[in-house]
């Protein structure tokens, strides 16, 4: 008797299944570690990880322009900073505000402003758009720094963190760290997986396109430009996500949230990880934030080192991009798929 056998797209297609479910494999058991290290982590440490997960969102929000896209932001703080600033502002003075409202709000406000920066910074390319990026998030710094909007440069203060609340209860408080802790923890798992079905959809094909060959996809008929301001419009408003996050962490915001340096950082977290990889942006992030906690560190390495710590972190990132080419996240892909021999 003769064995049944898979037609050919069958059998082609196990492989490809196979590398789907591995590829959810890692970032499902980061998840799942994350949700139980507060059992081992203490207060100072699950603080630095809820810090990890704020620009882990930040981070995956500019991959899905630069990495993705192919659109090289350097003013993308300003999104993030709008939606700190939208969440101290609109949040209720003298009681707790929802969660859930101020969420959607910090992310329609960052949204908005994407949409009016995107829908002008797209007419141009390369270092023209990237200028104009910069300027629109220049514009939005001075305007929280020079005006009394938001405070001035001085800032302003969320006299009371959000909660979650169900039938007049409250089911989480911000005020507590375990619940900070485990709102973040969410938001990034539903972050990535969003952008993990974004990616794979036909718009993510169509975004991955354009990263490729703009021409090309224009010349079949794709409206380029509209495909480009979803993704500035999106990526926009999860980077609003980050902004909400890091205000109802920190308590307070300030203008240096929209600077460029916040930009520039952003843009480092993704190429250390590695460009057009998602767990690359996350893998980028915790890089990044624990590096500079390193380095910052005058317990670790003094305060003459600790004190320059912007040019150690320099040098350091100058090392990563020049012998890691591909990112961090290309050594585990040296190890996971190996070349076959020629």
């Amino acid at each position: 008797m003769h064995s049944p056998t898979l037609p050919a797209a069958s059998v082609a297609a196990v492989p490809g299944a196979r590398a789907r479910r591995a590829g959810w494999l890692a970032p499902a058991l980061a998840a799942l570690a994350l949700a139980f290290a507060p059992l081992v982590l203490g207060a100072y440490y699950q603080e630095l990880v809820v810090q990890i997960m704020i620009y882990a969102i930040f981070a995956l929000s500019l991959e899905l322009l630069a990495g993705t896209t192919g659109l090289v932001s350097l003013g993308h703080a300003a999104f993030f900073g709008i939606g700190a600033y939208a969440t101290a502002l609109l949040a209720p003075q003298y009681a707790p505000g929802s969660v859930a409202l101020l969420l959607v709000l910090a992310m329609l406000c960052a949204a908005a402003y994407a949409l009016l920066v995107g829908a002008l910074s797209l007419r141009t390319r390369d270092v023209y758009f990237i200028m104009v990026t910069l300027a629109f998030a220049q514009m939005a710094y001075f305007v929280f720094h020079d005006t009394a909007i938001g405070g001035g440069s001085d800032g302003m203060y969320l006299t009371m963190r959000p909660v979650v609340e169900l039938g007049g209860s409250v089911l989480a408080d911000l005020e507590r760290p375990r619940h900070r802790y485990f709102l973040a923890l969410g938001l990034l798992v539903l972050c990535y997986a969003f952008l993990a079905l974004v990616l794979r959809s036909r718009f993510g094909h169509a975004l991955a396109g354009i990263r490729i060959n703009e021409q090309r996809m224009r010349a079949a008929g794709y409206q380029t430009y509209r495909y480009k301001l979803a993704a500035f419009v999106l990526a926009g408003a999860l980077a609003g996500m980050a902004g909400f996050l890091s205000a109802a962490k920190n308590g307070v915001v300030n203008p240096e949230l929209l600077s460029w340096h916040e930009s520039g950082a952003v843009l480092m977290m993704i190429i250390l990880g590695g460009l057009g990889s998602l767990r690359g942006a996350v893998i980028g992030a915790a890089a990044f934030v624990l590096l500079k906690e390193f380095y910052s560190s005058e317990a670790l390495l003094g305060p003459a080192i600790a004190g320059r710590w912007q040019l150690t972190l320099g040098l350091t990132m100058i090392a990563f991009v020049a012998l890691l080419p591909k990112g961090l996240v290309g050594i585990g892909r040296r190890f996971t798929f190996p070349r076959k021999p020629s």
